[in-house]
């Protein structure tokens, strides 16, 4: 099967071809607002669209793959005016900190961006787009301010399909008396004392927010990109206003618009406690947080347990189950510990993702393998054959590849068992356990229940298994 995503500008899911083979395709999604730490709903879209990432190097090579650092904007000069601090302060501890806490998530190797572009470095990139866009008359300056002239792209409103009233009526907030239309946005707005600025020709001043996605990706990406992704609270205003910049500012030799992405990707909000997750409405879980007080694997996989498109419920309830099935899954690769495989993505993991990213389908595919290779463990007990040992390193190598096609199971059974725990905690528990089993053998039954009843109360569960008596953290 070929790659199908959907394509949130045709609302279909279409076979995927890169516009260039031979390069090779590009990829952007839109970054952080460095100004404080993200929330874990900020994390979606760097974790699902890393695994089209991934996908995508695997299937054709190679990859461009851009994901910005917005590191101008007023939150960001509220921060630093508020701690007496330059901007890049905050911008650069930050940033650092989204760095991090995303390796964290397992966005890193394939599943990372491999150019990170910062908005503040691409000042002179957003200035020769505005004036490109003033001469072409899609843009207007005003009192130091540069706008876009939405009538002047009569396809405005194509990506969000919204109604050209409800369009305004959001607009009009932002009215003031140098706009000639309500809905048209800023490109450039003047800087006032002690806010960061950058010389232009209509002002000291700084960019707009959606000019800046805009010229980073034709740095970095070229006129045409193959996918563009992000949250679908970004669709409206600022993945429009994207497609009209760029629309308007590169055109073919016949004046025809170029179109700016080719796909366009938007993954669903998470909700928590009922309600999209906001910094607005004060109902968020910060990534920095999260991954100290959980196994970040298993935050990984609960972000993926949903299809991207979908929205997700986050709770407390779902980062549990995803720990205990990583449970499941890291104790068959323990009780398959004797066979030296190399990973082999199954054939159904792949037709998963290739049908639109399905994830969900893909950790099925995973569970039924790791639940093959159990039973096959538990149902032989006159011992393994030849055919039952072929079973079960296959069913390994399906089990490790569909964690490399997921970012999943990367680490040892050992490591993720011991989650959270010192090399001496480790070795008492293993005493107690051994203890147990003398005493069994004893027929000590008494301090054998009362050795396991110990155990469990600190949270240690014991498991019998045909190797012997396993144990692991609850």
């Amino acid at each position: 099967m070929s790659l199908h995503l959907y394509n949130s500008l045709t609302r279909r899911v279409e076979a995927f071809e890169p516009l260039d083979p031979a390069a090779g395709p590009t990829l952007y999604v839109c970054g952080p607002t460095v100004y404080n730490y993200v929330h874990i709903g900020n994390a979606r879209g760097p974790v699902v669209f890393g695994v089209l990432a991934a996908l995508l190097r695997r299937r054709y090579g190679k990859l461009r793959y851009a994901r910005n650092i917005t590191d101008v904007d007023d939150k960001i000069n509220a921060a630093a005016m508020e701690q007496g601090v330059p901007i890049s302060t905050i911008t650069d501890k930050f940033a650092a900190a989204y760095r991090d806490d995303m390796a964290m998530l397992g966005v890193s190797g394939d599943f990372a961006p491999d150019i990170e572009p910062a908005a503040t470095a691409h000042i002179p990139h957003m200035i020769a787009m505005i004036q490109r866009l003033i001469d072409q008359g899609h843009a207007y300056a005003a009192e130091g301010h540069v706008l876009f002239a939405v009538d002047s792209f009569p396809e405005y409103g194509k990506l969000s399909r919204r109604d050209p009233e409800e369009m305004l009526a959001g607009a009009r907030v932002e009215v003031a008396p140098y706009k000639r239309n309500p809905g048209d946005f800023v490109l450039w707005k003047p800087s006032t004392e002690g806010l960061p600025g950058w010389e232009s020709p209509w002002s000291v001043g700084r960019p707009g927010w959606h000019i800046e996605c805009s010229a980073m990706a034709e740095a970095h990406l070229g006129e045409t990109i193959d996918i563009h992704a992000g949250g679908v609270d970004l669709q409206f205003p600022h993945h429009e206003n994207e497609v009209a910049q760029s629309e308007c500012t590169h055109k073919h030799a016949d004046g025809s618009h170029k179109t700016f992405a080719r796909w366009w990707m938007h993954n669903g909000m998470l909700n928590f406690g009922g309600a999209k997750m906001a910094k607005s409405v004060g109902n968020i879980q910060r990534v920095h947080d999260l991954v100290r007080e959980q196994p970040p694997e298993a935050l990984r996989y609960a972000l993926l347990s949903a299809h991207y498109r979908q929205p997700l419920e986050w709770s407390d309830a779902l980062i549990e189950q995803s720990i205990k099935t990583l449970d499941r899954l890291y104790g068959t690769l323990r009780e398959l510990g004797a066979y030296e495989v190399e990973p082999k993505i199954p054939v159904a993991v792949e037709a998963a993702l290739d049908d639109d990213l399905n994830t969900p389908a893909a950790l099925a595919a995973l569970a039924a393998d790791a639940s093959f290779a159990r039973h096959v463990l538990a149902n032989t007990p006159g011992g393994l054959g030849q055919a039952e040992h072929s079973d079960l390193a296959n069913a390994k190598a399906n089990i490790l590849g569909a964690g490399l096609a997921l970012g999943l199971l990367q680490q040892s059974h050992e490591a993720w068992f011991a989650r959270g725990a010192s090399g001496d905690d480790d070795a008492r528990i293993q005493a107690l356990v051994d203890e147990r089993n003398e005493a069994k053998k004893n027929r000590d039954f008494a301090r054998s229940d009362a050795i396991r009843k110990q155990l469990a109360d600190e949270g240690i569960l014991l498991e019998d298994t045909p190797q012997g008596v396993r144990w692991k953290r609850a």
